[in-house]
């Protein structure tokens, strides 16, 4: 608590839309308490209903003004965004880590994103390309364009609160979209700081009242915006079993959606890796973010002939992680989320074990003052088959798998055969193998490294998977595209009127 109070944001406003505050009509509230000493952070209301509706038809006026204002004088908002983000990134990096859970560095480089989206955007504001065409029809011009979609929800997840808000908000708001944001319940105070952050500067550029909004609950809100027809696009991040909910009921209205899902995130390591890098992409990728992340390594697949080298590397480096507070730098590994994920932890352990796992090193949930909250586990690595089923779904903990393998057709068999297909990586000084692994034949996931871990993404590159990862794209690239509409126009500047088929009318 001494942390919230050193810090200058303002945490005030709890449900911040744009100048107004709502929240007054609520009778239930989400009570956030930090992983890393158990402390109750304080209290936000629940949206209500009615509290909703006047959300999404502020959403929908500001929308219809905003789309008219030039791209690139939206984009001079943002750039002013960028710089407030950086006036303010300490103190929401350490929000970041506190409420959450991550390391500090991992909470200073989540803001570090929403600093490099902003960035990003400013640029795209005045690229926002089509395409001309050749048409078939004489004095005809074919042209694309893209337009606005309109109203873009975002539903973010608890383990990146502030950056896949960014990746979403920044890209909609330069297309000429407003936004609906529903936080994590789990991390709300982190979105309540972003608006008090972002406030000032929305005033100053005198955006319509209602161009980005924030409604804070649970599923229940999450539903509601699902459900809706005013809003063209929802982009959610979280697990499958929510994206597959979601995708259905968006789907049901011929509603868009940018699913980014789990991952089960493999690590190739050939007989020519470079050793040092191997442990440091493995090791990063498993324990970073006490494996709360959609990109965390889960398995490693290692070649038979350096198994036995690698893994007593690995056991070696595991001794040495220490496990705290993560605004402690000394410290490698946080607390999980809550006790629900904890857990999840220990029943995954008792999954390996009911399926012949060996369990290399030592494991459990750490006690004692200094893990008052109950939220810290022992990092570990499990020898299993690759078969197993508790392989195949995604424990949101630091939990390690390792598996051999004897050619790298084989590697890349096990590496492609889970229902994700996020992140993936291989180690190698082959080039061959590295150019197999990023043919057609290789990875099947919608990121795959050479020689860097799984973990992790630049913001000039698109973010996101296929399979069960939903097959959404976030971030860079064209993942603009996602927030507008695609139209083609065709202008006659000729006598006639050329009609199809060669079907004429005597007029």
């Amino acid at each position: 608590m001494k942390l919230l109070k050193s810090l200058r944001l303002k945490l005030k406003n709890p449900s911040y839309i744009t100048g107004l505050n709502f929240g007054g009509d609520s009778k239930e509230f989400i009570t956030s308490y930090s992983p890393v000493d158990g402390y109750e952070l304080g209290k936000v209301p629940f949206t209500t209903k009615n509290e909703y509706n006047e959300v999404i038809q502020l959403a929908l006026k500001a929308q219809k003004e905003w789309r008219n204002i030039p791209a690139p004088k939206r984009g001079d908002l943002i750039r002013d965004l960028g710089l407030v983000f950086r006036q303010y990134k300490e103190e929401l990096g350490k929000l970041v880590s506190y409420e959450m859970g991550k390391s500090l560095q991992e909470g200073l480089g989540e803001v570090q994103e929403i600093i490099d989206i902003c960035d990003f955007a400013v640029g795209l504001s005045r690229q926002l390309y089509g395409l001309s065409m050749h048409s078939e029809r004489a004095l005809h011009r074919m042209y694309e364009q893209w337009h606005p979609l309109g109203v873009v929800g975002i539903i973010s997840a608890f383990n990146f609160p502030v950056a896949v808000w960014s990746w979403n908000a920044m890209l909609a708001l330069v297309c000429g979209n407003s936004i609906v944001w529903k936080p994590s319940e789990k991390t709300p105070l982190c979105a309540v700081a972003i608006m008090n952050i972002i406030q000032d500067t929305l005033i100053k550029h005198r955006v319509p009242e209602g161009l980005l909004n924030v409604i804070q609950g649970d599923f229940h809100q999450g539903q509601w915006m699902c459900e809706d027809h005013r809003i063209s696009l929802i982009s959610a991040t979280g697990s499958s079993r929510m994206g597959k909910a979601v995708g259905q009921t968006v789907a049901e209205r011929f509603g868009k959606c940018l699913l980014e899902l789990g991952g089960n995130n493999a690590i190739i390591i050939t007989p020519s890796a470079d050793l040092k890098i191997v442990l440091a992409g493995s090791v990063f990728g498993a324990v970073g973010t006490a494996g709360q992340r959609c990109t965390t390594t889960r398995r490693l697949i290692i070649h038979q002939s350096i198994y036995k080298k690698v893994i007593e590397s690995l056991i070696k480096a595991y001794s040495q992680l220490k496990i705290g507070n993560p605004l402690d730098a000394t410290n490698h590994v946080g607390p999980l989320i809550d006790k629900m994920a904890v857990d999840n932890y220990l029943m995954a352990i008792e999954q390996i074990k009911s399926q012949k796992g060996k369990i290399l090193t030592d494991y459990g949930v750490l006690s004692g003052k200094a893990y008052r909250s109950g939220c810290y586990v022992k990092p570990c690595i499990v020898e299993i088959h690759p078969e197993a089923s508790i392989v195949h779904t995604e424990t949101f903990t630091p939990i390690l798998y390792v598996m051999k393998y004897s050619d790298i057709g084989e590697a890349i068999d096990i590496q492609n055969n889970v229902p994700q297909g996020l992140s993936s990586a291989i180690m190698t000084n082959n080039l061959k193998e590295a150019e197999q692994f990023l043919s057609a034949n290789g990875s099947d996931c919608g990121i795959a490294n050479v020689n860097i871990g799984t973990s992790g993404a630049e913001i000039g590159g698109a973010f996101g998977g296929e399979k069960e990862t939903g097959g959404g794209r976030e971030s860079g690239s064209d993942a603009w595209k996602n927030y507008m509409r695609r139209q083609t126009n065709t202008i006659n500047y000729s006598d006639s009127v050329p009609l199809a088929q060669g079907i004429r009318f005597d007029l």
